[in-house]
């Protein structure tokens, strides 16, 4: 089980502005900046998202790799799916694969697929098949 991802960022306020936006939707309201300095030499500034008591997304300064990560986020409906792409994108997220049903993925999967302003690829997945419906 994954318990955190560093994504590096080259705009960390704008990577952060609109994280704030498009993961508040899935309840990933929690924010925590952590000073680099308070962690063992070398370790990285980190500005971190979560919820439900768990940090778990975290952006540090750094050279991106677009094109080296894909993010996965749990959504708990389609209409949830729906709304965090619309403000995704309203954020300045890039369609990467527009929503809808994704057979391709499996059964009972429902998922969009963006670019956020760095680079990364992010989806935000309903798998019913997950949620007993």
């Amino acid at each position: 089980m994954l318990d955190h991802i560093f994504l590096a960022v080259s705009d960390t306020a704008l990577s952060v502005a609109f994280s704030q936006k498009a993961l508040a939707i899935l309840g990933i309201t929690t924010r925590l900046d952590y000073d680099g300095k308070d962690g063992p030499a070398g370790h990285p500034d980190l500005k971190g998202f979560g919820a439900k008591g768990r940090m778990f997304s975290w952006l540090r300064q750094g050279a991106a790799a677009p094109g080296a990560v894909h993010v996965g986020f749990v959504a708990d409906s389609e209409a949830m799916v729906n709304a965090a792409h619309a403000e995704a994108l309203v954020a300045g997220a890039t369609e990467i694969h527009p929503l809808g049903a994704q057979p391709h993925c499996g059964p009972r999967y429902y998922a969009a697929q963006v670019g956020d302003p760095g680079g990364y690829s992010l989806e935000f997945v309903f798998k019913s098949r997950q949620h007993g419906n």
